[in-house]
């Protein structure tokens, strides 16, 4: 999806082989002697669709430097984005274990396929697999900050945790949680490459230019888990790629169900929280839990909530593609940018 936003041969044929070479590393990264392991791994590689953290890692390095060519930062900045796409590729393996998600990428998932023991550990192998990878920068800095976005997307999938069933939950904690959980790791893929421009901890110069790659990542990895929670709710299965209505069967209040219970007078709020329970019912039949999520999502609907959601999602990428403009030099990259950000907004699945 991400190459397809670029009319730019040159910087599209670029990217994919870039990209390739991410993917390559990848899979060398996760070589292991046990055909079981290997077996796992060959499974979950099939998750990997959007390529949209190694994609960011890249096309920042790129706008950094002002050039496709990466020089002598190629290698970096593919490691980085391989360790990026790893520390991801966890999270969706421990997601699917939490949301009890049976299909991802049209596939089974790991729990279903394995059980959540096996998936469990495959996420654990891929997140321990990250830093084996990422100590081969020797750079404890870069290390660091890898570290301190994964424990930050811990603290918000602990945070959600704790909100779970919660009908009073906050716009405010639930952009904390997302921000926590989804966008930490988007910035920081935005900032890596500048960090990756330095020997030491410092970007001296490059500062605000490594501010503004963090702030458009986040606001865009934002923008990006708002219309994921939109698809979840109002998507359906085979468009969107894995399971839906997830959120609901886990009490998980998402932006357009938190607008529409804000604004709902207090009969709509008492049947909405009715069907919200229903749908947390773990004997709920598949062809029910569809019924209620079709219902809860077409009141938030006729609210205006799903609306008032998008136009949210589209705020936040407006506000990333400023970030970029006002601090990166007219390049192909920058405009590669502003276009992955229109893509966010248009996505369906």
């Amino acid at each position: 999806m991400l190459l397809q936003t670029t009319d730019d041969t040159t910087l599209g044929t670029a990217l994919a082989d870039l990209l390739d070479e991410v993917q390559r590393r990848f899979s060398a990264e996760l070589l292991s002697d046990t055909d079981c392991v290997n077996g796992l791994v060959a499974h979950v590689e099939r998750f990997r669709g959007k390529m949209l953290r190694p994609t960011l890692v890249i096309v920042s390095a790129m706008a950094a430097a002002q050039s496709e060519d990466l020089g002598e930062l190629r290698d970096p900045v593919l490691t980085a984005a391989a360790v990026c796409e790893m520390v991801h590729m966890a999270t969706l393996v421990h997601d699917d274990v939490l949301d009890d998600a049976q299909v991802r990428r049209r596939g089974a998932t790991i729990n279903q396929l394995r059980g959540n023991e096996a998936a469990v550990m495959l996420g654990d192998y891929l997140i321990s697999h990250a830093y084996h990878l990422c100590s081969s920068f020797g750079r404890p800095d870069i290390s660091r900050a890898v570290a301190h976005a994964t424990n930050t997307v811990c603290e918000g999938e602990l945070l959600q945790l704790s909100n779970r069933h919660n009908l009073e939950l906050s716009e405010a904690t639930y952009f904390e949680i997302i921000r926590r959980k989804t966008a930490a790791l988007c910035g920081l893929c935005c900032e890596l490459p500048v960090r990756l421009r330095h020997p030491g901890a410092e970007v001296n110069g490059d500062q605000s230019l490594a501010q503004a790659l963090f702030a458009y990542g986040e606001k865009l990895g934002i923008a990006f888990q708002i219309v994921d929670d939109i698809l979840d709710l109002a998507g359906d299965q085979q468009t969107v790629g894995k399971s839906v209505a997830r959120d609901l069967a886990k009490g998980k209040l998402t932006l357009p169900v938190i607008r529409h219970l804000e604004q709902a007078k207090p009969d709509e709020q008492r049947a909405i929280a009715g069907l919200i329970t229903q749908a947390a019912d773990p004997q709920l039949s598949e062809q029910d839990a569809s019924a209620i999520a079709k219902a809860v999502a077409q009141r938030v609907t006729d609210s205006g909530a799903m609306d008032y959601a998008r136009q949210r999602a589209r705020e936040l990428v407006g506000q990333a593609v400023e970030e970029v403009l006002s601090t990166v030099g007219p390049c192909s990259a920058r405009d590669l940018m502003e276009l992955m950000a229109a893509a966010v907004i248009d996505r369906r699945f």
